[in-house]
């Protein structure tokens, strides 16, 4: 029941659709489906209050602190005294407004400069989760266009061999060919019965692949024209593309932020060993109905305005401790720098080579598509004059159903190497994309 509506849903992806769904259409839903991509967003704006958080470290702080307590007590004086003695009992309150504003704090400006290089940090690897969505989209969209060509070459292979499977059993029963050709026809026949399960099977997980991006299952597909053009690499020059991609690779940035803000926290920690100075003002006003010693009531309104000085001289060796691992996690995070830029560079040549070399096999395999194609037909014709037999018949058409298939993964692994070329450089933008789309049919 299952294979059933597979293959109702595999008719239907095959269907000519005026509504198929191009590569632009996917990337607009992915946008608003995607988790990983929404989870960069949060995690983008998450990162964006790093900077008001180093900023208030900079800025005066005001708090406001009130109270109201009763009191009750037994005074009972030694020695003669004319002072009330007995159960005493009032209430007092009070208020007072305190502010304190940093004048020097090492520290805080350090924070200030980390929530600043945080929040740049966040806005990059948001860039970042963007255009690996481009590739995630391009991917499973090319995955799912790939598998269905491969479905369709593997049932036209088994219809192919199913004729010549009939041709031998028709030449056997009038004996012109022996047992030996109908036997090899009908393997090869189950074989690609064989095939065509496989690629149903890969075509739905292929498609399960690409739900998991836009959150449904992908209905018609616009699939590549026959006629793309091959472009090369622009500028054509690899040290230039590995130039750009090591300045301007995102995930570079990231951890040459990353490295300035290993460089603020020894900066903060190394401010624990300096002096803080601190302007600090309250204003209170406190009330009683009584007192301890008197018994009469009081209103006190007090202001206080002044310079507050704090040197610390010895933490028990935190400070210093501190300071040695932030010292250690700046080395780290340079290591870290060094190498991204490398792995950078690596697949900057990985992904132009994809491009120039890609464009060659694409090349070389619509030649030899001409040429298997070529060799079917004089296969076949000298099956029909005796000079060639069936197995060579069905190893032909093995032939120009793999190099169709070797055809089609190397376009879209060309067109994939393009948008990587870029997604390394730095500049991979939707505008890749909709290029992409003016390719599709």
């Amino acid at each position: 029941m299952k294979r059933l509506a597979l293959t109702l849903l595999i008719g239907a992806i095959f269907a000519p659709s005026a509504n198929a769904a191009n590569l632009m259409d996917i990337y607009r839903e992915a946008q608003a489906s995607d988790a990983a991509l929404a989870s960069a967003q949060a995690a983008y704006q998450a990162g964006q209050e790093k900077l008001p958080q180093g900023r208030a470290q900079l800025l005066p702080s005001v708090n406001l602190s009130a109270n109201s307590t009763w009191n009750q007590m037994d005074i009972q004086y030694r020695g003669h005294t004319t002072l009330p003695t007995g159960s005493l009992g009032y209430n007092s309150n009070g208020a007072v407004l305190s502010l304190s504003q940093p004048v020097y704090r090492r520290q805080n400006w350090a924070l200030y400069e980390e929530g600043r290089l945080q929040a740049a940090q966040a806005e990059i690897q948001y860039a970042a989760a963007r255009q690996d969505l481009i590739l995630r989209v391009a991917q499973a969209y090319f995955d799912v266009l790939l598998a269905q060509d491969t479905v369709a070459l593997a049932r036209a292979q088994k219809q192919a061999i199913a004729e010549q499977l009939a041709q031998a059993k028709m030449n056997f029963e009038v004996g012109t060919a022996t047992i030996t050709d109908t036997h090899e026809a009908q393997a090869r026949y189950d074989l690609g019965n064989a095939s065509e399960i496989a690629a149903l099977n890969d075509l739905e997980l292929k498609q399960w692949a690409l739900e998991k991006i836009i959150g449904r299952l992908p209905q018609s597909l616009a699939a590549l024209a026959a006629g793309m053009p091959l472009q090369g690499p622009e500028p054509d020059d690899m040290a230039k593309w590995v130039e750009a991609a090591q300045q301007n690779n995102l995930q570079v940035q990231v951890q040459r932020a990353a490295v300035e803000i290993a460089s603020q926290e020894v900066a903060r920690n190394r401010g624990g060993h300096h002096p803080t100075l601190d302007l600090v003002a309250s204003y209170g006003d406190t009330g009683a109905t009584g007192s301890s010693n008197i018994g009469i009531g009081n209103d006190i309104k007090a202001a206080t305005i002044g310079l507050q000085l704090n040197l610390p001289l010895y933490q028990g060796g935190a400070t210093s401790s501190r300071i040695r691992e932030a010292v250690a996690n700046q080395e780290k995070a340079r290591q870290d720098l060094e190498q991204t830029v490398r792995q950078t560079a690596l697949s900057t040549r990985e992904a132009y080579f994809g491009v120039t070399s890609g464009i060659s096999q694409v090349k070389a395999l619509e030649q030899a598509l001409i040429s298997s194609q070529s060799s079917l037909d004089s296969t076949r014709l000298g099956l029909e004059v005796g000079v060639r037999t069936n197995v060579d018949v069905l190893n032909a058409q093995q032939q120009l159903y793999s190099t169709k298939r070797d055809l089609y993964k190397a376009r879209y692994s060309y067109l994939l190497s393009r948008l990587r070329l870029k997604s390394a450089a730095g500049t991979l933008a939707e505008d890749d994309l909709q290029q992409v789309d003016q390719w599709l049919k």
